[in-house]
Parts: C-alpha cells; structure tokens; sequence
C-alpha cells in the first residue's frame, strides 16, 4: 500500500502527497477514524489507496511526533511565532500565551518579529529592542524582519532548513507574506491591516504544507487573535514559562503554582529582577484564567 504525507486539507478532502511522487492525490478519509475518534491532520504520514473513480482512500494514520489542535497540523518539530512592531503593534501578552502553547506541545520555537520598517517612532523602536533582549535572555531565538526591505529573510528561510515548522501567529502580522519572500514563486494572498480593527484579514483560510528547496517543509496556518488553555492544567503552566521551569525545583513546595506561596524561588526571582514581571504578570494572568475555566465547567 503506498504511503505518503497530508499536505493540505479542504472541505472534507485530503490532499496527499506521495512518497516520491510530485503530485498530490486527491482523498478522502475511511469511515473507520470517526468511530476511532480520530481525524486525520495536515503533516500525518499515511497509509493510502486509490478507488476507482481515480481519487484516493486514506486507510491508515502513522504514529504522531506531536499534535496541535489550533491550528490543527501534525509531526510539527518547529514553530516559528510571527509577531509585528507595527500595525498592528507588538503584542507580548498574546506571544508569552503562543509560547506557553508551544512549549506544552514540546516543540522549537522561534520568534520572528516582521515590519521593522515600520518602526518609526522612537518609543515604538525601544519598545521593541527591549522584548528582543527579553526573549533572546531567556533563551529563545528571536530573528528581526522586514519583507519589504529583504532584512531578516534569508536568516528565517536558514532556519527553516531540514525540518518541519509551522508559522504561526496573530492576523495581518505578515506572515504570508514573509513566506512569499522566502519562497521563490510563492503567491500567498495577502491583505493591508485594518487600521480601524487594528489587525489583518484572515487571508490564509487552511493549513497547507510548502517545501522549500533546502529540504524545509513550512505549514502556512489561518492567523488568530485568542487561544484558550483547554488542554492545559494549571499545574502544568509553571513548565511552560521555561525560565520558571529551572526555578521551581528550588521552590519550598512540590506543586508550587509561583503565587503566593511561601520560599518560591519564582516570586523570589521576580523581586530580584532575575525574572521579567511582564513575564510573571502573564503567567498569573493565565493561571487566573485556566482557573475560571475549571469554575466554569
């Protein structure tokens, strides 16, 4: 049976590219996953077989790496979270929650920061230098773009070499458009910012696979401005502020939440400036809300 890898899905269709093939086969997915509960994603390895009418049957799911619910994709090992200093400006609460989602999901994360160019006023420059220093401090890689004036790109396409990544990030922060400039050829929709909303279109409207020539595979993804914490305990949080992961064995309690228990070595290091508050304050912010949430169900 011939195997290959879901490179895009659409209104019930899969669209497999098979191994070694160049042209994707047109599927739809056996009865059997629904009783399974199970769905297939962009990014699973299958099991297929062509039907009659010369359309594609997928028959069979490999085993996953890792899963993420939204946006939905599998076997990611790399998100690349992009962000804009302008227009709409950088928002660090809503990266701090990206992160926590992709650190939970176990993968390599990479902040790219788009419209540099953008950055005209001094206040908005510093502002921004600070987050890079931030980011960059705790240990996360963070890569400063701009698609207009080809600053930052061919650094983001070598990061991308070798592996599977997904782009994620909020609506209108360029990210269509950062992979048309990445990829010779590429000509994803793109949409101006709405400066009424303050944010972009939904101009990606699927996850789809794109290879690039140095043996990267990309996932383009459907921007979005909230996540919520369904998937994540309130005691798991601490493990996905990694600066905070490194503190907590040091904490009095096992189990430590890092809010106002005594002896923490988080609350500790934030009094001592070792631990940014913007970071702390979003961490309680999103313990607060995991916490309503379990009120509430």
């Amino acid at each position: 049976m011939p195997e290959g890898l879901i490179v895009k899905a659409l209104a019930g269709y899969y669209y497999v590219l098979p191994d070694g093939g160049a042209a994707t086969v047109q599927c739809r997915a056996r009865g059997i996953f629904k009783k399974r509960g199970q769905s297939p994603l962009v990014g699973d390895r299958v099991d297929f077989s062509i039907t009659e009418n010369g359309e594609g049957m997928v028959d069979e799911l490999h085993a996953r790496s890792t899963e993420l619910i939204r946006p939905p994709i599998a076997n990611v090992r790399q998100a690349v979270l992009v962000f804009s200093m302008a227009e709409p400006a950088l928002n660090i609460q809503l990266l701090d929650k990206f992160l926590v989602h992709t650190e939970h999901a176990g993968l390599t994360s990479v902040i790219c920061l788009t419209k540099a160019d953008l950055l005209e006023k001094e206040k908005d420059r510093t502002a921004c230098e600070e987050a890079v220093r931030l980011y960059r401090d705790i240990g996360y890689e963070v890569i400063w773009t701009s698609s207009r004036n080809e600053i930052g790109v061919e650094e983001v396409r070598d990061r991308l070499a070798g592996t599977i990544s997904v782009f994620s990030g909020q609506s209108g922060v360029g990210k269509s458009t950062l992979l048309n400039r990445i990829v010779p050829g590429l000509t994803l929709e793109t949409n101006e910012i709405s400066m009424k909303l303050g944010r972009g279109k939904h101009t990606t409207r699927h996850v789809e696979l794109i290879h690039l020539e140095n043996g990267g595979v990309v996932a383009d993804t459907p921007g979005f401005s909230q996540l919520d914490f369904l998937n994540i305990e309130p005691e798991e949080l601490g493990s996905c502020f990694v600066e905070f992961a490194a503190l907590a064995p040091q904490c009095k309690f096992r189990g430590c939440l890092h809010q106002n228990e005594p002896k923490c070595a988080v609350i500790d290091a934030k009094e001592a400036g070792t631990v940014a508050a913007s970071r702390y304050d979003h961490y309680l912010q999103f313990l607060t809300e995991m916490k309503d949430r379990k009120r509430r169900y």
